[in-house]
Order: structure tokens, then sequence, then C-alpha cells
């Protein structure tokens, strides 16, 4: 399993990131590293003003290659396996006032 370190800063990076549209939740993280399809990560996630990281298992299910022709960063979609923190929940919280903006995201 990859582990894959993320620490969201404000509120707004992570609604940007947060994929809700996935059954289990999930996250785009940036990154140019390589990674395939289908490959199992383990995220040790800091959400803004917590007190500590939670560890998620997870599946890459979308890949954004360097240079995607519609400017969207380099990076990884990764679909929520094991969520054991409830952090779709907690996400889904911290970003309540956001879920409906019209503001585009990293994903759709």
């Amino acid at each position: 399993m990859i582990p894959i370190n993320i620490e969201f800063q404000s509120e707004h990076d992570l609604y940007v990131s947060y994929m809700p549209f996935l059954n289990e939740g999930g996250l785009f993280i940036r990154t140019a590293e390589p990674y395939d399809l289908g490959s199992e990560v383990e995220l040790n996630v800091l959400l803004p003003d917590s007190l500590g990281p939670s560890i998620i298992k997870g599946e890459i299910c979308w890949v954004t290659p360097t240079g995607a022709q519609n400017g969207t960063p380099a990076g990884i979609g990764v679909s929520f396996i094991d969520d054991p923190d409830k952090m779709r929940h907690q996400i889904e919280q911290a970003i309540a006032r956001q879920l409906s903006s019209p503001e585009p995201t990293l994903t759709m």
C-alpha cells in the first residue's frame, strides 16, 4: 500500500479537492508522481483546524497527467475504501456552505 500525506490549509483547498460524487467520498491530490489506476493507497489526511491526521485507505480512480488540456493540475483522485474516522462526514461538515457552490473544483 502506497502512503500519501496530505494537509489542507483551508476549507477552500478542501472544497476544491473533495469528490462527493464517489459512493464513499474521495479526494483529488495534486501530484506529478506517476500512479496507476486501481492502486491502493493509505492517505494520511490533516484537515484545517484538526488536532491530528486521520488515515484513510483508498484506491486510485482518476489520474490527471501533467499538461492536461483544460489546465487542471496534475494529480490523482482517490476513492475512499476504509474510512474508520468518518472523514467523509468531517469533510462535508467542514465545507457544508460550499457544497452547492457553482465554483469549479479540481475534479468536475
